[in-house]
């Protein structure tokens, strides 16, 4: 029993005053984060891991798109415009039908009929006495439809803006989707407005 205490003594460390202890230096890679920086860290973006969906591990390369998007696409690439025109501009639609322009590479194919065509194409001056008669065309068309103004004498009237017969433009009775200017324009200028209309098909889709 007596041994036992003495080694328990011999054992027992010597304790230092706390006071005596020099201060310790913590480095700046250990010392705490400013208000700025914890802040900073708070408001830094997630880097989520969404994943893959579940069709695409089990079947990958298959392409997903919506509905109205194929449609659109699809409308975009097979315009039928209605194969009419009025005036001067015509001969100049004409001339973007042969085979110099090549619209068949675009999906564009004229029609002879409103009941098969999609696009309608104003190419020359409109008179009073011939917009009946191009407003019946347009509602004999069907859904979904798009109108080129094509031409000065289309839009507004061109050189005859002051003749009492001539329709000042023809956004008078049936709505324009794409002007194109000219007097007469250009069949690049009529290809332009053609992909004009292309966008403007895939930018409305899902709307009508």
């Amino acid at each position: 029993m007596e041994v036992s205490g003495e080694v328990t003594e011999e054992a027992a460390p010597a304790q230092t005053p706390v006071e005596d202890a020099p201060p310790a230096v913590v480095p700046p890679s250990e010392r705490p984060e400013t208000g700025r920086e914890r802040e900073q860290l708070l408001l830094t973006p997630v880097e989520v891991d969404h994943g893959k969906a579940v069709y695409r591990e089990a079947l990958p390369g298959i392409l997903q798109i919506p509905a109205d998007a194929a449609l659109a696409l699809a409308r975009k690439s097979s315009l039928w415009p209605m194969q009419f025109g009025l005036a001067c501009c015509a001969i100049e639609m004409i001339a973007t039908y042969m085979s110099h322009y090549d619209l068949d590479r675009f999906g564009i194919f004229p029609q002879a009929s409103p009941r098969q065509s999609d696009v309608m194409i104003i190419a020359g001056t409109v008179t009073k006495k011939m917009a009946p008669a191009v407003k019946l065309l347009y509602e004999q068309m069907p859904n979904p439809k798009w109108v080129i103004s094509m031409g000065a004498c289309a839009t507004n009237g061109g050189p005859y803006t002051r003749y009492d017969r001539v329709l000042q433009g023809v956004d008078k009775i049936i709505p324009v989707d794409v002007y194109v200017p000219g007097c007469p324009p250009r069949p690049e200028a009529l290809i332009d407005g053609f992909i004009a209309l292309q966008h403007k098909i895939m930018e409305e889709r899902g709307k009508g």
